[in-house]
C-alpha cells in the first residue's frame, strides 16, 4: 500500500491533497463469492444507506448465507418481501442458476485477468460493467480498477479537478493515466473525498488536464 500511495502522490497534486485530508487506506474487502455479486447487484442504482437493509434482509431470508441453492429456493413474494424489485430479483436468480448449470465457472474468476473478468460477467443477465468492476475491486482485491461508470467517482472528479460536468470514461481514463497500476486505490480515495468538507486549499493544487 506504501508504495501505492507514493506512486499517486507523486503522479497526482489534487490526488495527493485528497489522500493527506482522508488519512490512511482502509477498503472494505469482501469475499470473493457469490454473495458478493448478490451484493453489488442489490446495490445497483441505489445508495448504500438504501442498499444495506434490503441485502441484509435477503441474507437473513437465505439463513445467513447467500448461496445459489438459498437463493433459488425462495419464491418471488418472499423475495419482494425483502425491498427487492421484481428486475433484480430476475437478475439474482439468473446468476444463481448461470453457477449452477456451469454457465459461469465461479470458481475460475480468481484466476483470470481482469479484462476477461469482465467479459464472462456482463454475459449474465443484470451484470453490468459497473457491476464487474465492483467485483474487481472489492471482492478480487484488483489494484488496478477504474470504475467509468461510477456516479460517486465521476462526481468526486468533477468536484475535485473543478470541472464543469461530469467526466466522460474517455476523460477518466485519460486523467488516470498517471494512476495506473493503482486505479482501485486512486478510486478509493476520490469516493472517500465526498465526505470531506469543503477545502480551498484543493484548488489550489494544479491538476492534470482533462479536456
Amino acid at each position: 500500500m506504501q508504495n501505492a500511495l507514493a506512486h499517486l502522490k507523486s503522479s497526482d497534486p489534487v490526488l495527493a491533497a485528497i489522500i493527506e485530508r482522508v488519512g490512511p487506506c482502509n477498503i472494505s474487502y469482501r469475499e470473493p463469492e457469490f454473495s458478493s455479486l448478490v451484493r453489488s447487484i442489490v446495490f445497483q442504482q441505489l445508495s448504500g444507506k438504501s442498499a444495506m437493509p434490503i441485502f441484509n434482509r435477503l441474507l437473513e431470508a437465505c439463513g445467513g448465507r447467500i448461496t445459489p441453492e438459498a437463493i433459488l429456493k425462495l419464491r418471488m413474494p418472499r423475495l419482494r418481501k425483502v425491498g427487492l424489485s421484481r428486475q433484480k430479483i430476475s437478475y439474482i436468480r439468473d446468476l444463481a442458476r448461470s453457477i449452477q448449470t456451469g454457465k459461469l465457472d465461479f470458481a475460475a474468476l480468481p484466476h483470470l485477468p481482469d479484462e476477461e473478468i469482465i467479459q464472462r460477467l456482463i454475459a449474465i443477465k443484470g451484470i453490468g460493467v459497473w457491476t464487474a468492476h465492483m467485483f474487481l475491486l472489492f471482492a478480487l482485491r484488483r489494484e488496478n480498477v477504474l470504475p467509468v461508470g461510477d456516479f460517486g467517482v465521476r462526481n468526486a472528479i468533477r468536484k475535485a479537478y473543478r470541472k464543469r460536468n461530469l467526466p466522460s470514461p474517455k476523460q477518466m481514463e485519460k486523467l488516470a493515466k498517471n494512476w495506473h497500476p493503482y486505479c482501485s486505490i486512486a478510486s478509493w480515495y476520490l469516493w472517500r473525498s465526498l465526505e470531506l468538507p469543503s477545502a480551498p486549499a484543493l484548488g489550489d493544487c494544479r491538476p492534470p488536464v482533462v479536456s
